[in-house]
C-alpha cells in the first residue's frame, strides 16, 4: 500500500525572495519529500509551498519550514491583502492513495500538538480535523486576523484547541486540519474597482448563497493595476471551476467589466481540468482515458 500525504503550508512571507528559498531549502532536504511547487504573491505577501509524501518525511518537512517561519516572520511588522492569523497561516494534510481522511485527520492533530509544545503556539485544528462544527470553515477562525486574535482568543468559544490561550507575539497562531483537495483559483477583472470583486465574491460564495463549495474575496491587486476574485474551491466535483467561472463572468458583464484572465495557484487535479475542457469545447461522449498523457503515466 502506498501511502503519501499532500500537505499545503501557507506561510505570511511572499516579498522577501531570501526568507521564501531558505523554506524551500529546507523543504527539499528531508529524504523522501517531493516539493511539488512553491507560489508567492507580493501583494498577498504570503507564499504557498505544496509536497508531497509518507508520513514520517512529512511531519519533518513541517517542522522544518515552521521552525524557519517562526524564527524569520514577524506578524507585528506584516501587511498584505490576504487574511491571516498566523506566521504559519495554515497547514492542510490531503491523503493521497491508499491514505484515508481518518489517517490525515491522525497526522494534523500529532503535528499541531507537537508544533504547540515546541513553539508555545496557538494551534486551531480545522475542516475534517475540527474539534467544533464552528471551527470547520478556515474564514471564520481568521476572523479578525492577527490583529484582532488576543481579544478573540478570550472568549470560550474561540479557545486554541492546543498550546497557550494567547497568541504568540510574532507567529501569532496556526490552524491545522485534514481535507479534501482544494483548488485555489483566482479571476482577474479589467477593473481598479475593488468593490466590483467584492461584490462578485458576495454573489459566489457558499456564505452568501452562492456555490455551495467556493469561498471567494475580492481584492486589489496594485501591481497588475486589476482587482481579482480569489476563490477556493474546497471541492471542485460539486462546485467546479468552469461553472465559477462562467457565473463570475456573468457577475461582471453586470458591471460592464470583462475578463481578463484567471489563473490556479498550485496544483490541480486532471479530472478537474478534464471538466473545464469537456464544458467549454462541447465535447461529445469524451473520457479521461482518451488523454494520452493520462495513459502514459497509467501504464507506468
Amino acid at each position: 500500500m502506498r501511502k503519501w500525504f499532500e500537505c499545503v503550508p501557507n506561510v505570511s512571507e511572499g516579498r522577501r525572495p531570501e526568507v521564501i528559498r531558505e523554506i524551500q531549502n529546507a523543504i527539499q532536504s528531508v529524504k523522501g519529500i517531493k516539493l511539488l511547487d512553491v507560489e508567492s504573491d507580493s501583494d498577498h505577501n504570503r507564499s504557498v509551498f505544496t509536497f508531497a509524501g509518507p508520513k514520517e518525511p512529512v511531519k519533518e518537512a513541517v517542522y522544518q519550514l515552521v521552525d524557519i517561519a517562526i524564527r524569520r516572520i514577524d506578524l507585528r511588522e506584516h501587511k498584505g491583502e490576504h487574511p491571516r492569523i498566523g506566521a504559519v497561516d495554515v497547514i492542510p494534510f490531503v491523503p493521497l492513495w491508499d491514505a484515508t481522511v481518518e489517517e490525515a485527520i491522525v497526522l494534523a492533530k500529532e503535528v499541531g500538538e507537537h508544533l504547540a509544545n515546541t513553539y508555545s503556539l496557538p494551534i486551531y485544528f480545522y475542516e475534517d480535523a475540527a474539534s467544533a462544527p464552528h471551527r470547520r470553515n478556515l474564514s471564520d477562525i481568521r476572523q479578525g486576523e492577527f490583529e484582532g486574535l488576543a481579544e478573540k482568543m478570550k472568549k470560550p468559544e474561540w479557545k486554541p484547541d492546543a498550546g497557550p490561550e494567547e497568541p504568540h507575539p510574532t507567529a501569532g497562531a496556526t490552524v491545522v486540519g485534514a481535507r479534501f483537495f482544494l483548488i485555489a483559483y483566482n479571476i482577474y477583472l479589467g477593473t481598479t474597482d475593488v468593490s466590483i470583486a467584492r461584490k462578485i465574491a458576495r454573489a459566489i460564495r457558499a456564505s452568501d448563497g452562492g456555490f455551495a463549495y467556493v469561498k471567494a474575496l475580492g481584492f486589489e491587486i496594485k501591481q497588475r493595476n486589476l482587482v481579482q476574485v480569489s476563490m477556493n474551491l474546497v471541492d471542485y466535483r460539486r462546485s467546479p471551476m468552469h461553472r465559477v467561472f462562467e457565473l463570475v463572468r456573468l457577475e461582471a458583464e453586470r458591471y460592464g467589466v470583462p475578463i481578463v484572465s484567471s489563473e490556479i495557484v498550485g496544483l490541480v487535479p486532471l479530472d478537474a481540468i478534464v471538466a473545464a475542457a469537456d464544458h467549454f469545447l462541447r465535447l461529445e461522449n469524451f473520457s479521461k482515458k482518451q488523454i494520452l498523457d493520462f495513459q502514459l503515466l497509467k501504464n507506468e
